[in-house]
């Protein structure tokens, strides 16, 4: 009876270890689709099961880590043999996230990316600090292990630390953001939907003038994440940074539009620098946003308990509605 109890409480752990595991598996065949060889190693410009470890370990907890070692394992071993550097690779994408996390509740980090403070966290600590360490420990273990010589330790090093931060800046803000709209009321005016539509439709044919063209036109994709991120915040201006991250990747991936007759390295720096700037737009800026929107909630509030209380003090006087009809 007591073993029969036990194996209850197990079974919804191993099961949500599992597929983190398959998750993590299936979106890093996705992001190995694009990816690159520097100096002998394989990398990718945005790697998104990062985004999703730090995502399922601030939803779910720590009691996920092996899922991301699991995951690990299963993506080495699609791609080469299993070796000794294996386990350092293991070490360094299970620790990175678990370190981020660790950071990100150290500071009060919330998952609802309402407050600048949040957003300034995730970027600072959980992207740009904590894939260091899996940058560090992957590019080492392949330096030592010998499959990557010395010339090539920092491009490498580079390479993955950007890949890792990427999957952080871009994966994670969406994960978060479509978490929290099921708490959201879905009754909003019909030409809100249709503002969001519209806001889609022209991303989508904006993006792809911008990395189909050879002329230097990304930067038009940043009207259309302000517009965004002040409209609808970060559930509206997460999915456009994930747009144009992916239209980017697979542009420079095949040295077209404004990629076109670049090295690889120029390709890769143009590349992550647009999709750092436009993360950091849009998870900052929407960060913002939320953050006076509570603000003008709490206001409404208080002054809403202070008609009441002035009503109490003096019943004789009438009473105003709040907020005023004239600023509805």
């Amino acid at each position: 009876m007591v073993r029969t109890e036990e194996l209850r409480r197990l079974a919804p752990a191993a099961l949500t270890i599992l597929a983190l595991a398959g998750v993590y598996y299936a979106t890093a065949r996705i992001g190995l689709l694009e990816q690159v060889v520097v100096a002998g190693a394989q990398v990718t410009p945005l790697w998104p099961p990062t985004g999703i470890s730090l995502s399922c370990l601030l939803l779910l907890g720590l009691r996920t880590w092996p899922g991301i070692a699991l995951g690990t394992l299963l993506v080495v071993a699609s791609i080469s043999d299993l070796q000794v550097s294996v386990i350092g690779i293991m070490a360094g994408n299970t620790l990175a996230p678990v370190c981020a996390y660790w950071m990100l509740r150290r500071v009060g980090f919330r998952t609802e990316l309402d407050r600048l403070r949040d957003g300034v966290a995730l970027v600072a600590l959980g992207a740009f600090a904590g894939m260091l360490i899996s940058a560090t420990i992957g590019t080492g273990t392949l330096f030592l292990s010998g499959a990557l010589p010395a010339g090539g330790f920092w491009k490498t090093w580079v390479a993955w630390w950007s890949g890792d931060a990427m999957g952080i800046l871009v994966v994670t803000p969406l994960i978060l953001a479509f978490r929290a709209l099921p708490r959201r009321h879905w009754d909003v005016p019909g030409h809100r939907w249709a503002e969001a539509a519209t806001l889609l439709t022209v991303s989508v044919l904006v993006s792809l003038v911008a990395v189909s063209s050879e002329l230097s036109l990304l930067f038009l994709v940043f009207p259309l994440i302000v517009w965004a991120a002040l409209r609808f915040q970060l559930a509206g201006a997460a999915p456009i940074v994930l747009l144009v991250s992916v239209l980017a990747i697979a542009a420079a991936h095949g040295r077209k539009g404004p990629f076109q007759g670049q090295s690889l390295l120029e390709a890769m720096i143009n590349l992550q620098a647009l999709n750092a700037s436009a993360a950091l737009t849009a998870l900052l800026l929407s960060a913002i946003i939320a953050e006076q929107n509570s603000i003008r909630r709490k206001i409404e509030q208080a002054c809403r308990e202070l008609s009441e209380v002035v009503e109490r003090l003096a019943p004789g006087e009438p009473r105003r509605r709040w907020p005023p009809e004239r600023d509805r």
